[in-house]
């Protein structure tokens, strides 16, 4: 797993939403930081901007209520004064105001969540280069078998190109790996890298 992380901040109201959205992002070969999910702890805000200023990326999930949230436009506006990029994820393009307001984001539609996350995750991409070792492929979801008695750490190593995993998605068709150990089949959506089924052994 490389060094990348990715910072999310959100109005407190809007877990639900980052959950959808971050499911299976969580999956991929980089750290996922919920800025909300830390302050119900006892992580102080100091160690929020420490967080932001590790970060590569700021994801901010601009709802009606984020739009007016103090905390989210603290750490929006200090992400920018620190130089590191923010992308917005937005429900309508009037709540991007202020450092946002010029900023190309993906658009929020509770309607169709697979095509959001899979703008989420296209822009994580091209964002995002992350450092796996010579034998691991750049971008990846790795996890352990789930077959009793088993397991094993499974790779499934995301190497085609995003028009290529909406093509799959939109045919119906999924993309899988193998357990090398027992050689069961796990399926996994090309849009939104969620898991979708496994069969076997």
């Amino acid at each position: 797993m490389g060094d990348e992380s990715v910072f999310v901040s959100h109005a407190p109201g809007d877990s639900e939403t980052v959950e959808r959205l971050f499911r299976s992002v969580r999956n991929f070969p980089f750290g996922v930081h919920v800025a909300a999910n830390e302050l119900g702890g006892v992580v102080s805000r100091e160690s929020l901007k420490s967080r932001i200023d590790d970060s590569d990326i700021v994801v901010a999930v601009m709802t009606e209520s984020a739009a007016t949230d103090p905390w989210v436009n603290q750490e929006v506006g200090y992400a920018v004064a620190r130089g590191v990029p923010v992308l917005p994820v937005y429900e309508r393009h009037d709540d991007l105001g202020g450092y946002l307001a010029d900023v190309d984001g993906v658009e929020l539609d509770d309607d169709e969540m697979d095509e959001t996350v899979f703008r989420l995750v296209s822009n994580l991409r091209g964002e995002l280069t992350p450092l796996g070792s010579l034998d691991t492929p750049k971008w990846y979801v790795r996890f352990d078998c789930t077959v009793e008695e088993c397991g094993d750490p499974v790779t499934l190593p995301i190497t085609d190109q995003q028009r290529e995993l909406w093509r799959l998605h939109d045919h119906g068709r999924t993309i899988h790996t193998d357990c090398g150990e027992c050689g069961g089949r796990y399926h996994f959506d090309p849009a939104t890298l969620g898991f979708l089924k496994r069969e076997g052994p």
